[in-house]
């Protein structure tokens, strides 16, 4: 007799990856599949949307075809705030533009900023505009593909794609929305249709849903081998979010922090708040607000590493890096190699290594980039922390937590507790959590997914003076920064 299961799917940017789930929370197996995307000299980071369902079909068939399970729920998120617009059969008008590494609307950002006022924006919106922010990217599109203009055309985000693909439905969930400043209000939580129709308006507004909704159920002619006809599929929303749900860091008070190709950070409060270099987002709940907070480069900086020492294996790096002291004997890295969002926002901020010597090994370069990141994270919990925000302690997921080391780096510069559970599956596993509450599988992410490490701030370095230097560093160099920039 087949067991019941949930399907969990995310698309991410540098790989896709779904998960099958039994009812008591085993995880019954995982497949991913990598995909590049498009980046150019000029700041545009882009991708084809069809290749999200594209990857979701064949990574659900091979799960489905390996185990004899029944499928009930379908749950989905990706990367974002992203921006695919499509023909009204959806078909892409062009490749997605992607989250805020995708700087392509440097221009829309300012005209937009000064039309509706920094300020104004900040208060009714509880974000400013930067790269982040999907609403100039709309205006990008607008002005370079005219025909935008002349019929209608919709949008989508990875999530929404694949659940219109599955359902038939045009939805969004609310969290997403809440990042394509400024055409969200968060005050009535639905979209403003007088600025949606001067920024996009021939884009038909999709419907919103809370993340764990039932957007609909799955089309009889789907033709994916495992999926009948009538699978409930939730609404789904941003892979940092879903992850959040993986950890079960949901409630007020509480840091969830990503470590991924970019850390990204997402604080929970049960009021909103706003500050000018931060994201305020509406939660993936009624009743939850968010602060969230990225680094532009940060799994994608070890890699980097990686490759230019020509390791194959992050452990042989880690275990060279575990070996050197904490504070890299006097290196200090500026980890803004691709500029930098939260919270100094701007693109053409540049990476810094700082007080090399010649007794420096790569173990201590590697060591001083882990810092350097762990350094952003409390930049960017310091300012939240200032915007009337409460953090009690961490909870961490992603790629990043193979090893200890840098969760430890981080739980000793932030001076905060940080909790990992057994699974660090990821956005997917969230994913596949959500939908399974939603129809009464689960009840608590703790069966599921218990805490398996507790990392606890160690007392043998004190990172208050590194992190002054840190804050200093970029303001001291900054202008220089933009000079080698404009040069290359």
């Amino acid at each position: 007799m087949s067991h019941e299961a949930v399907l969990g799917f995310d698309v991410g940017t540098s790989s896709s990856k779904a998960v099958l789930v039994a009812s008591d929370g085993t995880v019954l197996g995982s497949e991913t599949c990598e995909h590049a995307v498009s980046r150019t000299p000029d700041g545009i980071v882009s991708m084809d949307a069809r290749i999200w369902f594209e990857e979701f079909a064949s990574l659900a068939a091979k799960l489905l075809g390996s185990v004899d399970v029944r499928l009930v729920g379908i749950g989905v998120s990706g990367m974002g705030p992203c921006v695919a617009l499509t023909d009204a059969s959806d078909v892409p008008v062009a490749q997605a533009a992607l989250y805020g590494v995708d700087a392509r609307a440097r221009t829309e950002i300012d005209e937009l900023t000064q039309r509706f006022g920094a300020d104004s924006l900040l208060e009714a919106r509880d974000s400013c505009l930067t790269t982040q922010a999907a609403g100039p990217k709309f205006a990008w599109f607008y002005r370079h593909f005219p025909q935008l203009r002349e019929r209608e055309s919709r949008f989508y985000m990875p999530a929404s794609y694949v659940v219109k693909q599955l359902t038939g439905e045009y939805v969004l969930d609310r969290q997403s929305a809440s990042q394509c400043t400024p055409l969200y209000d968060p005050q009535t939580r639905e979209w403003d249709k007088a600025v949606w129709a001067e920024i996009a308006p021939n884009t038909l507004p999709p419907t919103l849903l809370w993340s764990s909704e039932i957007a609909g159920t799955t089309r009889a002619d789907l033709g994916i081998p495992g999926i009948e006809a009538g699978v409930p599929v939730i609404a789904g929303t941003i892979d940092a979010w879903a992850e959040q749900e993986s950890v079960g860091a949901v409630n007020a008070d509480e840091l969830f922090l990503m470590y991924g190709t970019t850390l990204f950070l997402v604080g929970n409060a049960d009021h909103r708040v706003r500050h000018a270099s931060m994201w305020g987002t509406t939660g993936t709940r009624p009743g939850i607000y968010n602060m969230a907070g990225g680094l532009a480069t940060s799994g994608s900086l070890t890699d980097w590493m990686r490759q230019l020492t020509g390791e194959t294996d992050y452990s042989v790096l880690t275990k060279e890096a575990a070996a050197v002291p904490a504070g890299s004997e006097g290196l200090l890295v500026l980890p803004y190699f691709e500029g930098e969002r939260t919270p100094i926002q701007d693109p053409d901020a540049r990476g810094v290594i700082a007080g090399l010597r010649l007794h420096h090994t790569r173990g201590h370069l590697y060591r001083a980039v882990l810092e350097g990141t762990a350094l952003a994270v409390r930049h960017n919990i310091e300012v939240m922390e200032q915007s009337g925000l409460h953090i009690n302690h961490i909870a961490c997921a992603g790629g990043g937590l193979t090893a200890d080391l840098w969760p430890q780096i981080v739980t000793d510069v932030t001076g905060r507790v940080q909790t990992r559970r057994k699974y660090h599956i990821g956005a997917s596993l969230g994913d596949a959590f959500m939908v399974a509450q939603t129809i009464g599988m689960a009840d608590s992410i703790d069966a599921w997914n218990p805490v398996s490490k507790e990392f606890v701030p160690s007392a043998d370095f004190d990172f208050d003076a590194l992190y002054q230097d840190y804050k200093a560093l970029y303001p001291s160099t900054s202008g220089i920064m933009h000079n080698l920039a404009a040069r290359g």
